[in-house]
């Protein structure tokens, strides 16, 4: 593989700093935090606009079928500015159907989300709050020759705004066996949807319920029984992008404070010239480095199928949580007294490190996903 980026590579980091810089400051983002919607319709469009709802979506359905690679250096910037967006969550959707979908499927609904107008996000988390399959227990049985849904999905990001729910339940079996994917759109009947209170107000947490919701054998993603090798296969490339947006936060706390070590005096001198705050300094950049390396790996890997591309993919998200919890806090306390006020920027990223710890499984939990991976 090789470890450097193109220079169409580098235009699209640029394009995407240019862009979030621009139309996503903190003051947005505060502002953002306090609506209903919680993301900006107006730059998601801009987003759509400049293809990257798109990057990895097949030319045959209006996207430009670009890698994972790719995407990492755009979630990068987004990481950055804290952007609190569906964005994952609707490719992470368009992954299952470019994966399993049919051809209708696939049809009515690739083009729409590389056009950014249709937000779509994954349903799949239960009361039991657990990763593995095991924890999907929401009932799909069968009545004459339809589905129908009864349950409760927790933890569903930007669920109160999403046009499609990627819906995982369980028609059979048990463990990995009997898992079913759905595509439903939000507003069918007997689907409704109750905004979560959150630690990280950039990012917006529903509980959706189900009550005797009619599902054909149409919005079935993939094989009856059959599901959960893609939705595992999904959740990796959503580990990998969330670690890459983890990793574009954590280089800016970086940053942030190394520029705020060399102004600050103190007993006559930048508190950046004392050995203690160079070290965490540089703890900080290794903690940073060493993760970007994992998250880059671990998109190469899911964008050719590799066989590591699981445990690649679990390091990368292990990786990333460790880093960006541990570079936040560090960043706040080298800030001294103003690193713990609220009015600070630094909040929103140490709220965003939490938040993305626990998404798709923390560090210990992929960890030994990791140590299953290589038969430890």
């Amino acid at each position: 593989m090789d470890f450097g980026f193109s220079e169409e590579q580098e235009m699209l980091r640029q394009s995407a700093r240019n862009l979030l810089e621009k139309e996503c400051p903190s003051t947005v983002v505060r502002a953002l935090m306090e609506g209903e919607p919680g993301y900006d319709r107006t730059l998601w469009k801009k987003m759509a606009e400049l293809g990257w709802t798109g990057l990895v979506i097949p030319e045959e359905y209006g996207g430009a079928a670009l890698s994972y690679v790719d995407l990492v250096l755009v979630l990068e910037e987004m990481g950055r500015v804290v952007l609190p967006s569906p964005f994952i969550w609707t490719v992470m959707v368009a992954e299952a159907l470019k994966r399993a979908g049919g051809a209708a499927q696939k049809q009515a609904l690739l083009p729409k989300i590389a056009a950014g107008d249709l937000i779509a996000t994954l349903a799949w988390l239960e009361p039991s709050a657990s990763w593995d399959a095991s924890s999907i227990t929401l009932p799909a049985r069968i009545s004459n020759a339809d589905y129908v849904l009864d349950g409760t999905k927790l933890f569903v990001n930007d669920g109160h705004i999403a046009d499609c729910l990627l819906v995982a339940a369980r028609t059979g079996g048990a463990g990995e066996d009997g898992v079913t994917l759905f595509a439903l759109e939000s507003k069918r009947a007997g689907i409704s949807v109750a905004p979560l209170t959150t630690m990280d107000q950039t990012r917006k947490l529903a509980e959706i319920k189900f009550a005797g919701v009619k599902a054909t054998a149409g919005d079935v993603v993939g094989e009856v029984g059959k599901g959960w090798r893609t939705l595992a296969e999904v959740l990796d490339r959503g580990k990998v992008m969330l670690a890459a947006e983890m990793m574009g936060g954590a280089q800016k706390v970086l940053d942030t404070t190394v520029d705020y070590a060399k102004m600050r005096v103190q007993f006559g001198r930048p508190i950046g010239s004392f050995q203690a705050v160079q070290h965490k300094c540089a703890n900080m950049m290794i903690d940073v480095e060493g993760a970007k390396s994992a998250v880059y790996y671990a998109s190469w890997a899911v964008s050719n199928d590799v066989a590591e591309a699981p445990v690649a993919a679990a390091v990368a998200k292990a990786a990333a949580s460790d880093a960006f919890r541990r570079v936040s806090a560090e960043g706040i306390q080298l800030h001294g007294g103003i690193g713990f006020t609220w009015d600070h920027d630094l909040h929103l990223y140490f709220k965003r490190a939490k938040s993305s710890e626990f998404t798709f499984g923390d560090a210990t939990y992929n960890r030994e996903l990791v140590a299953q991976g290589i038969n430890l």
